[in-house]
């Protein structure tokens, strides 16, 4: 296989790495490990560059992300998305998934090797989980029927059942913490056939979904979430893209 010197990541918060904080307030997240653990793999640095807005619903992520990271010219692009809409009361659920297998469609025929992948499952920890486990299942069918015929990995985090484990997730219960987006870039790597620092496995979140879900956790979470519903704000108004240009991200050690 032919090894990936550059790499461009579009989607929102999941991708953006929203529940992996650093200490200087910035997000790192599954995507930086996958550049990562790309150049250790191949032994030399990968140009990276992030277009990810956390908040962003699929239609904003194709408007403003996918043509600026084909303009980009990397080897390969990863492409997820889907799943503030499925958040939201009224979703097409097929239409979602038509619209996220054209842009794969559209990233392979600009000669760019698309990496698709669904998001983790959160719904064993978060207080709708029912609707989210019925609608995420729902959205991955939908994918997984129309790109079938790329020759592209689908990398499906959404099914794999050891990241439905608390300790995966950050206080939200929505965002993958440290732990749980090196877990996933894990699964990225592997699908492109290669390994991941072992280290990875020793990271821990900073903060996690295990224990009681008390007053506070709905006062800090759950009403600011609704309230950005009921008046059509999004996380990411105003946000930039994380990393709109290249970056060279040399191998770990």
């Amino acid at each position: 296989m032919q090894g990936i010197g550059s790499f461009v990541a579009i989607g929102d918060s999941f991708t953006e790495g929203v529940g992996d904080e650093l200490p200087d307030g910035s997000v790192r997240g599954w995507a930086d490990f996958v550049a990562a653990g790309l150049a250790t793999a191949q032994g030399g640095p990968v140009r990276y560059a992030n277009l990810a807005i956390r908040g962003r619903k699929l239609g904003g992520i194709l408007h403003e992300q996918l043509e600026a990271a084909i303009a980009l010219g990397p080897d390969a692009i990863s492409i997820n998305g889907g799943g503030n809409d499925i958040l939201r009361p009224r979703v097409a659920i097929d239409h979602v998934g038509e619209r996220l297998a054209e842009a794969a469609h559209r990233i392979a025929a600009a000669g760019i090797r698309p990496i698709m992948l669904s998001g983790g499952n959160p719904s064993a920890v978060m207080p709708i989980g029912a609707v989210m486990q019925r609608r995420g299942d729902a959205l991955a069918r939908a994918v997984r029927a129309r790109v079938a015929d790329l020759d592209a990995p689908y990398v499906d985090n959404w099914s794999d059942p050891e990241l439905r484990a608390p300790r995966f997730w950050s206080r939200d219960r929505l965002h993958l913490n440290a732990a749980g987006h090196a877990h996933v870039a894990r699964n990225v790597l592997r699908a492109l056939g290669y390994d991941a620092p072992e280290g990875w496995r020793d990271l821990a979140g900073t903060s996690t979904a295990e224990g009681m879900r008390d007053i506070g956790y709905y006062r800090e979470f759950v009403l600011p979430w609704l309230g950005r519903r009921f008046t059509g704000r999004s996380s990411g108004d105003g946000r930039d893209p994380k990393l709109p240009g290249f970056v060279e991200v040399p191998p770990i050690g």
